[in-house]
């Protein structure tokens, strides 16, 4: 029988990926479709991509596909005409990352889940055909420039934290399920007003999109393939780029340089960074900005206290990953001096 899971470690795979010198291309899709079974597709999908070369993230749930994969160059033809074949997901819009070095990803990780964005919703009335108005880099723009227009950004804090649009609402929290109904407590002043959402590729503000006009909204929009898709639309056809900053992205990188504009500030010294990295404590892990200089006095870790985890003998550093582990929930994912979050004007 073929093997349908890795069985390599994760160590051996990042060397081997850090050797390898194919050209790869980093990209992203997703699709809202109905899956009828999501175990056989990913069993299906696990033996195809991996004969590919694919490397990268997949969710398959009942309601679509949420993918950020690296492909080969050299079997692009067969990564599309395999989508292609795929019924549902003919004609597939593939985000192609912005900055890529073709290491975004060391091995191929295909999971079913109950959805492929976490978010809360239990309603049974809820329709995502009922979806926003898509718009492109123009389009965005063109609203962009109305004072009327409200953009908001969907993603997590520590996303909006390193780059965002222009003039753009934060929802200030760490999981989509909890935005939703901050979205629509925040903007509860302005439903006929022109709203726009977006996200990192499209996935969350299409669902965003979908929720505030089922909760009464009217004029509701959402980018076409998220940031990724505008920064390239706005390069190729000399477009005002009115995104700042770092595109956060989920991958090895964890981030894509849009503009030289530093944002954020180190966590640990307040200087201007917008560098994320993990905590070099396994038993801490938080994901956090910080600088060279405070990378190199800290040992990569976010404070004093991680840093004297990291000196401790082998046994008892496992001990405290343990316990981490057992505690999971309690752990934010970042964390950092950042001001108090923007609020659209009533109207």
């Amino acid at each position: 029988m073929a093997t349908l899971h890795n069985r390599v470690s994760r160590k051996e795979l990042r060397q081997r990926i850090r050797q390898d010198n194919t050209p790869r291309t980093t990209l992203s899709f997703y699709r809202y479709v109905p899956v009828a079974d999501p175990a056989l597709l990913r069993d299906a999908w696990y033996l195809s991509m991996n004969a590919i070369g694919v490397l990268g993230r997949i969710y398959i749930a009942e309601e679509g596909v949420n993918a950020q994969v690296s492909v080969p160059v050299s079997r692009m033809d067969d990564f599309r005409g395999f989508l292609d074949a795929q019924p549902g997901f003919e004609a597939m819009r593939l985000n192609i990352a912005v900055e890529d070095d073709g290491k975004s990803f060391f091995l191929l990780d295909i999971r079913v889940r109950k959805k492929i964005v976490a978010d809360g919703i239990e309603d049974p009335e809820f329709d995502m055909r009922n979806r926003g108005k898509y718009v492109d880099a123009r389009s965005f723009n063109e609203l962009a420039g109305d004072p009327e227009t409200i953009i908001v950004d969907m993603r997590n804090g520590y996303e909006y934290e390193v780059g965002h649009f222009r003039d753009a609402v934060e929802i200030p929290s760490e999981t989509f399920r909890e935005q939703l109904p901050m979205a629509v407590e925040m903007l509860g002043e302005n439903r006929d007003r022109n709203i726009i959402m977006y996200c990192t590729g499209g996935i969350r503000c299409e669902k965003a999109s979908a929720w505030m006009l089922h909760k009464g909204f009217r004029n509701v929009f959402h980018l076409e393939g998220g940031i990724i898709n505008y920064v390239r639309q706005v390069r190729q056809e000399g477009l005002e780029n009115r995104f700042l900053g770092k595109n956060f992205v989920f991958d090895e990188r964890m981030g894509e340089r849009i503009t030289d504009d530093v944002l954020a500030t180190c966590h640990t010294c307040g200087a201007p960074c917008d560098t994320h990295i993990n905590c070099a404590n396994d038993a801490c892990h938080l994901l956090f900005i910080q600088c060279g200089d405070c990378r190199n006095n800290f040992g990569s870790c976010c404070s004093s206290e991680c840093m004297e985890t990291r000196q401790l003998p082998a046994e008892l550093q496992k001990e405290k990953v343990k316990e981490r582990s057992d505690r999971q929930g309690s752990f934010r994912k970042s964390v950092g001096r950042r001001p108090d979050h923007n609020t659209p004007p009533a109207g």
